[in-house]
């Protein structure tokens, strides 16, 4: 069987059973959640033997630290995968909620329900760990999910898309609902994305170059996962503690990832306390600071940033930095070189708090607080597909409600159009 065949098997096997799943119980749903969270806990061992092959593999390849970042699993992040699927099964069931109801004046009700999407393919690099998060999202929202990771995680992804169906099938749930592309072959991707027949959404997410040729070359429609290019603006106003505190955490707790801060954008009168202070910090754990003319000339060990810098998503321990005049200049920033993923003020200023909330066009605007908080698991979501920068059908973190849709249910007693 050649990868077309291959993959289109699959699509149709999780069209198949995207019909059952779709009117699967809450209960049945959850058993099947809790039996995956505990299938990972039980295969520990063997998920992380083939995380090693998949490891070993990056490295002799000369992948960057980031990218062994995403890749690696650990006994911790294997309990975090089964921790996420266990707080999935703890959310509400958005299949069959009743968004709104009302009454036309002939007499009919007309009711607005949550139904699933249907089958989602997901297409994904390097991150093994979100192969869980995905089938279970996928699994309690009702959708069937066709899952394509990248060949760097194959060993990883294989292992853990089997314990999930296996799971998913001791409790009477349709395995075939989880369906893994266990084939390396790049046209899989191409062959995924001319589908429509099987597919009802592809989700992307990985690099930029990544989810530009999906969004592309795809004939299934797309809700984009797109690069993270985030910004923190810090105020004249702001606490110089909370501020080197939230710049720190969304700069080092996971620099590798798309929610971790780029760009720092400093406003003037708080430039020298507050530089002085982070660029200290930062150096500690090992940050390299670009900056404006004006950061160095406050912070001379920084490296003078070229005008590209402003535009790139490091995924490192690399902090953009530009000294501001006031508000206006920084969201003027952010307007010409953000992605759309998340922005963030740090103020006192609830005048300036409003207008960056207002005036910042962005999936998720934070005021006070790390970047790294855009997230489903830290919105109470369990956990997301991604952070869509999409406008439709959903933005910012997707979770089980954003892989559902909406049918009219109209309730008549003969009511005819005159």
């Amino acid at each position: 069987m050649d990868i077309r065949e291959l993959v289109e098997s699959k699509a149709r096997a999780a069209r198949e059973a995207a019909a059952t799943l779709a009117l699967c119980p809450t209960r049945l749903k959850n058993e099947a959640l809790l039996q995956m969270a505990r299938g990972l806990a039980e295969k520990t061992p063997q998920i992380l033997e083939a995380n090693r092959v998949d490891l070993e593999r990056a490295r002799t390849r000369g992948h960057p630290r980031a990218f062994l970042d995403r890749l690696t699993l650990t006994d911790g992040r294997v309990e975090e995968m089964a921790h996420g699927l266990r707080q999935i099964a703890a959310l509400a069931d958005p299949v069959g909620k009743t968004v709104e109801t009302w009454r036309r004046p002939n007499g009919l009700e007309i009711s607005r329900v949550r139904v699933p999407l249907g089958v989602i393919g997901f297409v994904y690099e390097s991150r093994p760990n979100v192969t869980a998060d995905a089938a279970g999202l996928c699994l309690k929202s009702g959708n069937a999910v066709v899952l394509r990771g990248g060949s760097e995680a194959i060993e990883s992804n294989t292992m853990i898309a089997a314990v999930l169906a296996k799971s998913v099938e001791k409790v009477g749930a349709p395995a075939d609902a989880i369906q893994f592309i266990d084939n390396p072959d790049r046209a899989g991707v191409t062959a995924l994305l001319n589908l429509p027949q099987y597919l009802d959404l592809v989700i992307p997410r990985g690099g930029e170059e990544f989810v530009r040729m999906v969004s592309e070359r795809s004939r299934v429609p797309v809700l984009k996962h797109d690069k993270g290019l985030v910004h923190i603006f810090v105020d004249a106003s702001a606490d110089v503690a909370m501020a080197v505190e939230v710049t720190d955490n969304a700069k080092t707790h996971r620099p590798g990832v798309c929610n971790a801060v780029e760009t720092l954008l400093v406003h003037r009168d708080i430039a020298p306390r507050f530089l002085l202070a982070l660029a200290k910090r930062l150096g500690t754990a090992g940050v390299e600071l670009r900056g404006c003319p004006r950061t160095l000339a406050i912070v001379p060990t920084a490296r003078p940033a070229v005008e590209t810098d402003w535009d790139t998503e490091f995924l490192d321990l690399i902090l953009a930095v530009k000294v501001v005049d006031d508000l206006d200049e920084a969201i003027r920033h952010i307007r010409r070189h953000g992605s759309g993923l998340a922005e963030a003020i740090v103020t006192a200023d609830l005048r300036q708090a409003r207008r960056f909330t207002r005036e910042v066009d962005a999936a998720a605007v934070l005021v006070n607080a790390s970047t790294r908080l855009v997230d489903g698991n830290q919105f109470g979501m369990g956990a997301e597909m991604g952070i869509s920068t999409s406008r439709l059908h959903a933005r910012g973190p997707v979770g089980v409600e954003e892989l559902t849709t909406t049918k009219f249910v109209v309730l008549g007693d003969g009511q005819v159009r005159e």
